[in-house]
């Protein structure tokens, strides 16, 4: 069978908080066709603004609708809250508050969230995922650079191991490692001796480790993007970073000793115009500040 196309969204089934919308297609045939195959439904998660403080939580507000009314066939009147322990996380499950037990009164209205922190919404009864392209039960992934639904051959890995040598000057100090231009996603570099990793942002200004000065592991803002810098106790280093990046980042390495190499990875959109040029930036060899011989 040909399906025809799909129908409007409804609104949304909530007015603040989690919310589902709808949208449905007829399935075109005569009796003597297959019936067509997929669903003629679709949802989709709605953007909506938070709840004011205080609201009932949504689960806890169905649950609240039994209040005081008469179930299990007795005259005994109940106050109910949601219970979390059932196996089917979409059925409205309450529990008598001040006793110990529950009662199933059917399924939760669409949008209700699975559990509790759970991102995933019930609809008909069913537990499903919200995808990348904001369609409920879809299973769409982004991909590496974060694109949605564009497949597995939009993003190509650059990964590579730096093993440059001491600086020409003889003097310990810093190297250029490599480039890591805007755009780019799912950024690592470690480095696994007692050398120091520096990162300089594209207008000069060093982000991490500069002119000689060794910064505390921690999170950091660069590029549009949060980095994450940590140091064991041994001296490993990583810089992590999500992406995609603003702007082009440049790492550096600040040598105490030989380098045994640094490796580093971050994946580019196919077509990315860094992409099969050199990745080394011509950056200026810092100048240690202040009196003294440099750490």
């Amino acid at each position: 069978g040909t399906w025809g196309s799909w129908g409007p969204w409804s609104s949304c089934s909530s007015s603040c908080g989690d919310g589902v919308a709808l949208r449905s297609r007829r399935c075109l045939r005569t009796s003597e066709e297959q019936p067509c195959t997929g669903d003629p439904r679709q949802y989709r998660l709605c953007q909506l603004q938070g709840c004011p403080s205080g609201s009932v939580p949504f689960r806890a507000m169905q649950c609240s609708l039994y209040d005081n009314r008469p179930v299990l066939g007795t005259s005994a009147r109940y106050r109910w809250v949601p219970f979390h322990g059932a196996p089917n996380l979409c059925d409205l499950n309450c529990l008598a508050e001040g006793h110990n037990f529950y009662y199933s009164f059917g399924r939760v209205l669409d949008g209700t969230r699975c559990g509790p922190g759970s991102p995933d919404l019930c609809v008909g009864g069913r537990c499903l995922s919200v995808g990348c392209d904001g369609i409920l039960g879809s299973g769409a992934r982004p991909d590496a650079c974060g694109h949605c639904g564009s497949g597995h051959g939009s993003c190509v890995l650059v990964h590579r191991l730096f093993q440059g040598t001491d600086p020409s000057s003889g003097y310990l100090g810093y190297v250029n490692v490599t480039k890591i231009p805007a755009g780019a996603t799912h950024i690592k570099v470690t480095d696994k001796s007692r050398n120091y990793l520096a990162l300089m942002a594209s207008d000069g200004r060093y982000v991490l480790n500069g002119d000689w000065a060794i910064a505390w592991p921690g999170p950091y803002e660069a590029a549009g993007t949060l980095l994450t810098y940590s140091r064991a106790p041994d001296g490993t280093e990583s810089l992590e970073a999500p992406g995609p990046t603003h702007e082009d980042l440049h790492v550096m390495a600040l040598l105490q000793e030989p380098n045994p190499g640094i490796e580093y990875r971050f994946w580019l959109p196919r077509g990315h115009p860094q992409l099969g040029r050199g990745d080394t930036s011509p950056l200026r060899q810092p100048q240690p500040r202040g009196a003294g011989s440099p750490p």
